[in-house]
């Protein structure tokens, strides 16, 4: 091919580009170049791991097993939460968001930063649905490159998760125990 060909062909692979960015965003600033980032990015990260796998022989089961499922899943979803709602891990996040406000306990609402990129690593930073599915990707290579130290510390974040539910859980008793007893101050006579 030809430099003329070839700029002919760049020139119309923007253009195209351009068109769909327009026609998608609706007039909103959606940042599907970082996405687009993101997605090779993610393409990258897992044929690694996979490489990693496939050179060291390590086995891969037919199937899960659904022990590591659900090990897997409570994991992913305490270490996804972790790092992008935590009020420790802020720092992390710092760089692409910009601090909202609290939300929930223990736990922050932060916007991504707009521009050069920032906006759609922001977005998933700041997103524990987006940010899960690196988590069971790392979590999964984990448990065939390293199954003893992974379960480990999926094991820690499970009982992480469950504490934190006990921690809400007892928060929600609390508070509805002193509802009912501002509730019953009334005399009998009333």
């Amino acid at each position: 091919m030809g430099t003329a060909t070839d700029h002919g062909l760049a020139r119309s692979l923007h253009g195209f580009l351009r068109r769909t960015k327009r026609d998608y965003s609706a007039g909103q600033e959606r940042p599907l170049e970082g996405y687009l980032a993101a997605v090779a990015g993610f393409g990258v990260y897992t044929s690694a791991w996979a490489t990693a796998v496939r050179l060291l022989g390590r086995p891969v089961p037919e199937r899960p097993a659904p022990w590591d499922v659900a090990l897997t899943s409570v994991a992913a979803f305490r270490l996804s939460r972790l790092l992008s709602k935590a009020s420790v891990t802020s720092p992390l996040r710092a760089p692409f968001t910009r601090y909202v406000g609290p939300q929930g306990p223990a736990e922050l609402h932060e916007e991504a930063r707009s521009g050069t990129g920032k906006d759609a690593v922001g977005e998933l930073l700041t997103c524990p649905f987006c940010l899960s599915v690196w988590m069971v990707s790392t979590l999964t290579a984990g448990q065939l490159l390293w199954p003893r130290a992974t379960r480990t510390a999926m094991g820690a974040l499970a009982a992480l998760a469950g504490a934190d539910a006990l921690q809400l859980s007892y928060a929600a008793l609390v508070a509805r125990v002193e509802g009912g007893a501002e509730e019953g101050t009334g005399t009998q006579d009333e």
